[in-house]
């Protein structure tokens, strides 16, 4: 069954960050009309922000972005019940008691990861594959290359509370992912959720 209309534009928004009326209506295949509706009524409900930006000669620029409203319709998995087994873990049995959980989740997550991955060859088949099951696990990842460079890119992370709660998961999985795309490449976070990004974002390059 086909989404609503506004539902694909907060989806949209979430995967793109930002984008114009004439953006939305183009990627949606909806009037431009239909569009602009659409958009004020999100707006007015608090679910989108427009901003205007000077591009050079000519009119300014409308974007349109999420609000803290509209980021909530994409919910952090299980939040409140993570957070709180977090919080008792370190209070029972100490930090080194959370570093232990951690390293073994991200045990967990190499080993299978690297199974889904044992057939690839090229650095784009790793990647196509990564996001395949990063996208199955809530995160919403695609990539691409511009230039020499690849980029890994997470619009939605359904572990955020956690990962707020103890950054400790962020790290394990940036040391994932230097292992897994190989020693030959260098992985860096570039834009991160938690510390207010739209997305997270890795740079992969030689």
């Amino acid at each position: 069954m086909k989404k609503p209309a506004a539902d694909r534009i907060l989806m949209f928004l979430k995967m793109r960050g930002e984008a114009t009326s004439l953006l939305i209506s183009a990627e949606l295949s909806i009037t431009k009309e239909g569009a602009r509706k659409h958009l004020l009524n999100l707006a007015e409900e608090g679910f989108i922000q427009p901003s205007v930006k000077s591009e050079g000669v000519g009119r300014p620029t409308t974007y349109y972005t999420l609000t803290e409203k509209g980021l909530a319709q994409f919910p952090d998995t299980h939040a409140e019940v993570t957070v709180e087994i977090l919080k008792s873990v370190k209070k029972l049995l100490g930090e080194n008691a959370l570093e232990l959980l951690i390293t073994d989740r991200e045990k967990n997550t190499h080993e299978r990861y690297e199974k889904a991955l044992s057939r690839t060859k090229s650095l784009e088949q790793r990647l196509e594959v990564l996001t395949e099951v990063r996208s199955k696990e809530g995160y919403m990842a695609e990539w691409k290359k511009e230039g020499e460079e690849y980029f890994l890119i997470e619009n939605h992370c359904p572990i955020c509370a956690a990962a707020t709660e103890c950054q400790g998961f962020c790290r394990a999985e940036l040391s994932n992912f230097q292992s897994l795309i190989g020693k030959e490449y260098r992985v860096e976070r570039v834009d991160h959720i938690i510390s207010g990004g739209q997305r997270c974002v890795y740079k992969i390059s030689q």
